[in-house]
């Protein structure tokens, strides 16, 4: 389980019948370049420095007791990333294989009087595999799978201020 922490931004309505409440969360996208011992030197790095950095905003459902400022913990299946990873990956690039070698035989056939036209298909076939990835994202499996889940609430620090 990949884990971020976030920020309890709002809180929307009041809990239903089974204790589920709506909040609105925010996490900071982070860059690799802030972390980087580098950054002084590279010419990213300054590039990253000057860029604000972005904040995402994600709400959930959760049954835990939070407020407002809360720092709470997001988990993220490694497992659904890993497959949907794969999908938008391979099925464009097999779509893409597989059409630009009909798209060959075709012109070795005779059936195409020039190679453009195997260059058109094997552009098709990634847009079609392109297409193929996206219309399996949108199934509901996938889309909870995806869904980022409140683990827990952050423990709050206790500020010391004097030792007996």
């Amino acid at each position: 389980m990949m884990e971020e922490l976030a920020t309890v931004v709002a809180i929307n309505g009041t809990p239903s019948e089974e204790g589920y409440s709506t909040v609105t969360v925010q996490s900071q996208v982070k860059s690799t370049c802030s972390s980087c011992k580098q950054i002084d030197s590279c010419g990213s790095g300054q590039v990253s420095k000057a860029i604000p950095q972005k904040k995402l905003n994600v709400k959930l459902m959760t049954s835990l007791p939070v407020q407002i400022g809360d720092i709470i913990v997001l988990g993220l299946s490694e497992k659904g990333m890993l497959q949907v990873a794969w999908q938008v990956y391979l099925w464009p690039l097999l779509g893409l294989i597989i059409f630009s070698g009909l798209g060959q035989y075709l012109i070795k056939q005779g059936v195409f009087p020039s190679e453009l036209f195997g260059v058109f298909l094997g552009c098709l076939g990634g847009y079609l595999g392109h297409r193929l990835a996206k219309f399996w994202q949108t199934r509901s499996k996938y889309i909870s799978a995806l869904m980022p889940k409140i683990l827990r609430i952050q423990t709050k620090a206790i500020k010391i201020t004097s030792i007996d």
